[in-house]
Order: structure tokens, then sequence, then C-alpha cells
């Protein structure tokens, strides 16, 4: 199945010369979400994975299913005071400022094998101050997934200088 053609491009969303991927297209059809999961279940069934991870929010519809499909457990790491027990947070720049994004303290035991989801990267901030937590807690990242990958605009190369292998199960060119 070709599931770039089920992502829909809004222009100039959120400021002009911005195209915007929306993955909320590929979601709601059943059998594009169904074949998005099953590609990333498949490459990922053989390799010793304990955890799959997921970035708040699109994280969760990725990460929630793939962990399911590979019979693993799935940890969510959120924006900051959203978990109700013992968290460590992360801070990490945005373009205009800064955010944080936490993680259960416990979530994760000590060397266990993380696959760290989510639906697109971009410039990559927020999934490398996810594997910072991921990394605080005790976690080994096996690898980074998600459907779209925006290559033009950096995140994969920031997470492959830092080390991380990088797969996603499309690309779109430019911004």
């Amino acid at each position: 199945m070709d599931i770039k053609s089920h992502i829909r491009t809004i222009p100039h969303y959120p400021k002009k010369n911005i195209m915007f991927r929306d993955v909320s297209s590929l979601l709601q059809d059943a059998v594009g979400f169904g074949s998005s999961i099953n590609e990333l279940a498949k490459r990922y069934a053989a390799m010793e994975i304990d955890k799959v991870v997921g970035i708040e929010a699109r994280g969760f519809i990725v990460g929630a299913p793939l962990a399911y499909a590979l019979g693993k457990g799935f940890v969510p790491i959120r924006k900051k005071g959203k978990l109700p027990a013992e968290t460590v947070g992360q801070d990490y720049d945005l373009e205009y400022g800064s955010d944080r994004i936490e993680i259960h303290i416990d979530s994760i035991a000590r060397g266990e094998r993380v696959l760290l989801a989510d639906d697109l990267i971009a410039t990559g901030g927020t999934a490398e101050a996810a594997t910072k937590l991921i990394e605080k807690i005790g976690g080994k990242i096996i690898e980074c997934c998600f459907i779209i990958d925006l290559p033009d605009v950096g995140g994969r190369g920031r997470l492959e200088k830092q080390g991380y292998s990088v797969f996603s199960l499309c690309e779109f060119a430019g911004t």
C-alpha cells in the first residue's frame, strides 16, 4: 500500500510557505492506518524490544497499537504536569521558546530495549528530548520510528549524528 498517498498536504499551515503533512487523513482510513502499523510491526517483529515509547500526542496513536501488535508494553511521554506518579523531565527548544516533556521514572527498567515511536520527524527537537529522557531512566534506544520524515528539515540527521538509528515509512521533500 502507498501510505504516502493517504497523507494530505495543507499549504501555508501554520504559516505561509509551510506545507503541513497531515497524518490525520491516514489515521481516518482503516486500511491505511492498519497498513502503517502492520508495516512497522513487520520491521520490528524479530528485534529484541522490551517497550515501545510514544511522544504526546500523535506518538500515542502510533506507539500504542504498535506495542500491542508486537506484544510489548507501551510507555507515554507527556507534556509537563500530565503524569500522576514520580517523573523525570527534559526541557527542549521550540521555534519560539521552550517546552518540557516527562516520563514516569519507573516506566522503563535499567537496560530495557526501547523503540521510540511518533507520527512525524521534522526538526527532531522533541524526539531528541525523548531519547534523553529514556536514557536518563536507563533505557537503551533500539530505533526511532516515524510514519513521516521531513528530511529537508533535518530531524533525522540530528538523531543520526547522536548515534540513533532512524526509520520512517515515507518522506516528503521540502518544508
